[in-house]
Parts: C-alpha cells; sequence; structure tokens
C-alpha cells in the first residue's frame, strides 16, 4: 500500500478498536445507535473514501475503501458503514454529490435466483412495492435504489422517515423492522409511489445487477475481515487454555483443525482481495471483475461454514458468551454468506458463465481472470 494507503487503513483501524467494543455492540443490538463510532467515522472522512473529490469525496483509491470495509468486518462494526460506501459509489456513478450522513442500498429485481427480496416497480417517476432485508434501514438517512429501465440504468434516492414516524396514515414510505442472525436491523422498506429526492442517470456499465455484485464483494471482504480476526482469537485462546496440565493448542488434533481454520482464512481472503482488484482496476464492475466476485462468493460459505464451526470448537461455551467477541463475529459470518445470493445463486450463475467458455476456451479463460492486468 502507499503511504496514503497505510494513513487510512491505520485511522480506520484505530477507530475500530477503540470505539467498536463488545460493549457497543451489544448495546446497538439492544437499539442504542452507537454515536460517538458513527461521529468519528464522519469526522475521519471514511464514509468518503470510494467518492471523487468533484463529487464531495476525499479521493481516496477504490482498494483503500475495500481496506476499510475489511477492518470493518474484523471488528464487528455495528453501524452501515459498507453500505453508506457503496450507496454513495453508486451516487457517484450517477454524478450526484455525496453526504457524510448513514446511507443503505435497496436491490431492485434481484434476477429471480435468489431468495426473495421483494417486488419493486418503477414507472419513471416513482417506485411502489416492497423491498425486503434492507441493511440498517432505520438507521439510514438515505436509501439508494438502481433501477433498470429500458435501455438505461437510473440510481435513486429517498429520505427515509424515522421509524416511529412511519406509523402515519398512507406515507409514502414505510419501513417495518427486523434483524438478521447477527441482531443487526435488516428492515424493510414498503414505496407508495415514493418520488426520489434525486435521480441520475447512471454511466454506461453500472446497472442493477452491478449493485447486486458489489454487495456481494463487499460481504466477501468483510467475512475476509471477520474471519481472520476470529482466526486469531482461536489462537489466542488455545494457547491460554490448559487442559491435563499443557494449553490446549500443544494438542494435535487442534493444531490440525487451527491448520484447517487458517487455509479457509486464506482462501476467502485471496479470492476476495482479487476480486477487490479486478473492480478496483477499472472502477467498475466489468465481465472480468464479476467473474472474480462470482467465484469469491461461491467460495465464501466453505469458508464461513468450516472457520465458524472450527472456531467455536476450539473456544467451547466461552464462545458464546453475551460479553465475548467470538460470536459478534460468527453470526456475522452466517449472515453475510447468504447476503446479495447465496453460493448457489452465484455458483449457478459462475457454471452458466464458464460453459459459455467452451473446452478451448477454458484454460485461457481462468488465466486471464487471474491475471492482476
Amino acid at each position: 500500500m502507499s503511504e496514503t494507503d497505510n494513513i487510512i487503513f491505520d485511522t480506520a483501524t484505530r477507530i475500530f478498536e477503540d470505539l467498536s467494543t463488545p460493549e457497543v455492540i451489544n448495546a446497538a443490538e439492544e437499539g442504542e445507535w452507537p454515536q460517538a463510532l458513527w461521529q468519528a467515522i464522519e469526522e475521519s472522512g471514511l464514509t468518503l473514501t470510494w467518492i471523487p473529490e468533484a463529487n464531495g469525496g476525499v479521493g481516496a483509491s477504490m482498494l483503500d475503501g475495500f481496506a476499510v470495509i475489511k477492518a470493518a468486518g474484523g471488528a464487528a462494526l455495528p453501524v452501515p458503514l459498507a453500505e453508506t460506501l457503496m450507496a454513495g459509489w453508486l451516487l457517484a456513478k450517477g454524478g450526484l454529490e455525496v453526504t457524510v450522513e448513514p446511507m443503505t442500498v435497496a436491490l431492485f429485481n434481484n434476477g429471480g435466483l435468489d431468495k426473495d427480496h421483494g417486488d419493486l416497480s418503477w414507472d419513471g417517476t416513482s417506485l411502489s412495492g416492497t423491498a425486503l432485508s434492507v441493511p440498517h434501514a432505520r438507521n439510514a438517512k438515505q436509501v439508494v435504489v438502481v433501477v433498470d429501465s429500458g435501455n438505461k440504468s437510473q440510481v435513486l434516492e429517498f429520505a427515509l422517515p424515522k421509524l416511529e414516524s412511519t406509523k402515519l396514515e398512507s406515507p409514502k414510505l414505510e419501513i417495518s423492522p427486523h434483524i438478521n442472525l447477527a441482531g443487526e436491523p435488516w428492515d424493510s422498506l414498503t414505496f407508495n409511489k415514493a418520488v426520489p429526492t434525486r435521480c441520475a442517470d447512471l454511466e454506461e456499465g453500472t446497472n442493477a445487477s452491478s449493485a447486486e455484485a458489489l454487495g456481494a464483494l463487499v460481504r466477501c471482504v468483510q467475512a475476509a475481515g471477520a474471519m481472520s480476526t476470529a482466526l486469531e482469537l482461536t489462537i489466542q485462546y488455545s494457547m491460554e487454555r490448559v487442559q491435563f496440565g499443557r494449553p490446549i493448542a500443544k494438542f494435535q488434533a487442534l493444531q490440525h483443525s487451527v491448520a484447517a481454520f487458517a487455509g479457509q482464512v486464506a482462501a476467502i481472503n485471496a479470492a476476495a482481495d482479487s476480486a477487490a482488484e479486478a473492480v478496483a482496476f477499472g472502477n467498475t464492475i466489468d465481465h472480468a471483475a464479476w467473474v472474480e466476485i462470482a467465484t469469491a462468493k461461491t467460495r465464501l460459505e466453505e469458508a464461513v461454514n468450516t472457520g465458524a464451526a472450527i472456531a467455536h470448537q476450539v473456544h467451547g461455551a466461552m464462545g458464546f458468551t453475551y460479553e465475548h467477541r467470538l460470536h459478534h463475529l460468527t453470526r456475522r459470518l452466517w449472515s453475510w454468506r447468504d447476503e446479495y445470493g447465496s453460493d448457489a445463486v452465484w455458483a449457478i450463475r459462475l457454471g452458466e458463465e464458464v460453459l459459455q467458455w467452451g473446452a478451448e476456451g477454458l484454460w485461457p479463460s481462468i488465466t486471464a481472470v487471474s491475471d492482476p492486468r
């Protein structure tokens, strides 16, 4: 990383370590907004990492943003920083100015293979229907939706009401509260001929599929960070926990398990980093980047299932105690593995892509995708 890259990453890591504590995360699950944490994130400019200076951002690289997202995953951050970065990137692709306020993204027409994300319809002026599983909707100030209409794609921005204000009669936009496996807000949004506060045509190559693919990559990067932290906790605990007169890290069977865990961490970090580099190369999700994302998302479930299981086997009951950090990480991992398409969804898509390469095109295509360009 460059000197600027290191400064941004170190700043993010320091903020997360100081302010995303188990106590703060537990309080967030009870509905308490971590104001001090979000204020520090805003003041440091981390929400604008992906935004060009012309759109109100700090002009950092996409890899800077992915590094911040990985650090956020490793700290089990209980705020929508990743979603705010995604929303800001999409708004900037439409040439719109971006603020530092918390934002989120709702998917539009998810392709039919994934679990139901709702049914939205855009008539060119207003949006109607329901979007399911919208991260942190009740905590965000705006929600961004990308719609494909005819031969163009547009980015729409809607102001989100406070949760209590959605009890009003016939609201244009209503929030229904839900939570994911990690206890985070994963709400439903109902649009009733809602007119966006801002709307813009997206640059060529950015569309609804791009928004979904970016979300899938963000979850892979977050998971890579969370799994790395979980591995560190597991190694540390195995060296401290004494059984039969010696640390359990000395037992060969446990060493084999931890080694398998480390292999899964290395695999998902490699896959996520490769996909992030492909996107950062052109600041867009082109075909080559999409293949990298599909590969990473297909690999994610095996890494999460194996790694989280080993982490809890080593920790025993300790890892599930309210005060311990491990369950904050593993519950997020179990949630992230299925969001923006499960491994089965992406495996089908990737398989269809590989079949199009044909026997003669298989090896050249694999090596071309693996080339850092």
